[in-house]
């Protein structure tokens, strides 16, 4: 079979029972594709992840969409490399999807908004169209009253999806300076082109219910925003409820499991990815996302008496995990768990300036907690938590911070994870609540790609550290009350953190 085919449901091409059982579910829940193991391309460090960035574009000849909670608004040199593709290839087009709350936000000074619209300026809306999603939560009284440095907490554009010609990179890095140089993130490259064309559709169906991005008078900040009347659905700040009709409408086909017919699955299937998607705050009235149940169902599996000797790891930058999947976690019968979080000198806000300064220890509070419930269970000596460290961010020239975000399972008597996933999503209520986030759940049977998944979950641990309930309880670790307020006061009024 042709790598990148879609699958019919269900793939019944591994056999190996917990992955052949697994994956007989999971054909239920999403999409699926087939993609040979050394297709896909595993990238350590931001350095890389930027330098294959501007590689690709360079060389784009058809297509480019980019798919972003930002673009930083001094990212002159990747503008430059979009502009330089656009010059050396008449037929590309480029589109590139950002949030609407994120990326206008230093408005009227520069912003991402206006540095995108000098594209649109420059090359014209039929090679260049730039959008900006608007979550349908924030409208009204909270719109007016909410500063803009808090208005994230209500919902965003958050899926990282960076499609080159047959290419897409998937990722939890915006596409900004930190990101392209000291803060840590995963990447995969995945050389597929019914795969690329797949995450194509998900970009332009979003950037179909998103405002327009124009060039502007520098006086109201260098650019305009404008919903076209193409756009098939009304504005989320003006008619948040048909807005989300509309959206189910457009994106809940897109997710669900493909039902077109295929030919069957050679049995030499080795590596599956499962497209999944959270669209929460678009559907409506019932929630078809598929990334949470997706990884219930992973997680799920470890709780069966024959995962015994299973491992996994997780890993999110921002330790908030969401309730459902923390119990998953803990009943899990896995040998041994790992939790991997930025320690709060490797968080982006540590040392930020107003009321961002208190996320760091809200995120020590949460991973406090975290432990506390590893105690009440019984499982201290199965699952640990590990903090990760390069410097104090702001203090240290050459400290960097920790984003990455993702899952590994290895399953029993392997030595090698089978199964990851890796994208947005910080597996938070507020990724399962507020957000959009895209993801690739692999399922893989290849000893090679097995072996580079090790190697990847190995080296995001080279920074880090084992703390206990202990370690929390030194002065400099308490947390302050008025942290511990403004986090219950954040969610009276409906955010997530």
């Amino acid at each position: 079979m042709t790598s990148g085919h879609p699958l019919p449901a269900p793939a019944a091409a591994m056999k190996a029972s917990v992955l052949g059982s697994l994956t007989n579910e999971l054909d239920k829940i999403a999409p699926c594709f087939e993609v040979e193991a050394e297709k896909i391309q595993i990238i350590r460090n931001p350095a890389d992840f930027y330098s294959a960035l501007k590689k690709r574009i360079l060389k784009a000849k058809r297509r480019i969409f980019l798919s972003t909670l930002y673009i930083g608004n001094s990212e002159h040199e990747l503008i430059d490399t979009l502009r330089q593709a656009l010059r050396s290839e008449p037929e590309l087009r480029v589109s590139i999807l950002s949030d609407a709350l994120r990326g206008t936000r230093e408005s009227p000074n520069a912003s991402c908004a206006s540095l995108l619209a000098s594209l649109v300026a420059e090359f014209g809306e039929g090679r260049v169209t730039i959008r900006m999603y608007h979550t349908p939560n924030f409208t009204g009284i909270k719109k007016k009253i909410i500063p803009k440095r808090l208005n994230e907490g209500w919902g965003l554009q958050h899926m990282k999806l960076y499609g080159i010609d047959d290419e897409i990179i998937i990722s939890g890095a915006n596409l900004s300076t930190d990101y392209f140089t000291n803060r840590q993130d995963r990447y995969h490259i995945f050389s597929c082109q019914r795969l690329t064309d797949y995450f194509e559709r998900i970009h332009n169906t979003v950037c179909s219910i998103s405002y327009r991005v124009l060039p502007g008078p520098r006086g109201v900040g260098g650019y305009m925003l404008d919903w076209p009347e193409s756009n098939p659905a009304p504005a989320p700040v003006e008619e948040p409820e048909k807005f989300k009709i509309a959206a189910t409408s457009l994106l809940n086909p897109l997710i669900q499991p493909s039902e077109i017919g295929q030919s069957p699955i050679s049995t030499q299937a080795k590596t599956i990815v499962y497209p999944l998607g959270q669209f929460t705050p678009l559907l409506h009235p019932d929630d078809t996302s598929t990334e949470h149940p997706a990884l219930s169902t992973v997680l799920r599996a470890l709780a069966e008496d024959h995962a015994a000797s299973s491992r996994w790891v997780f890993t999110a930058g921002y330790f908030n995990i969401h309730p459902q999947l923390k119990t998953l976690l803990l009943n899990s019968k896995s040998a041994k768990g790992t939790v991997v979080t930025a320690s709060p000198e490797a968080n982006g806000f540590y040392g930020s300036k107003g009321v961002s300064n208190m996320l760091p220890p809200a995120y020590t509070l949460l991973s406090r907690r975290f432990l506390d419930d590893v105690i009440k269970c019984g499982k201290k000596d199965r699952i640990e938590l590990r903090e990760w460290k390069k410097g104090v961010h702001g203090k240290d020239p050459n400290a960097w911070t920790y984003h990455a975000k993702g899952v590994w399972v290895t399953m029993p008597g392997e030595d090698s994870p089978s199964i990851t996933l890796v994208g947005s999503s910080n597996y938070t209520k507020r990724s399962y609540s507020l957000d959009l986030e895209m993801n690739a759940l692999i399922v893989t049977k290849d000893e090679e790609l097995k072996k580079r998944l090790e190697s990847e979950v190995g080296w995001l641990q080279e920074n880090t550290q084992a703390v206990t309930v202990e370690d929390f309880q030194r002065t400099e670790r308490r947390v302050s009350l008025k942290v511990r307020l403004a986090l219950w006061l954040v969610g009276a009024l409906g955010g997530q953190l």
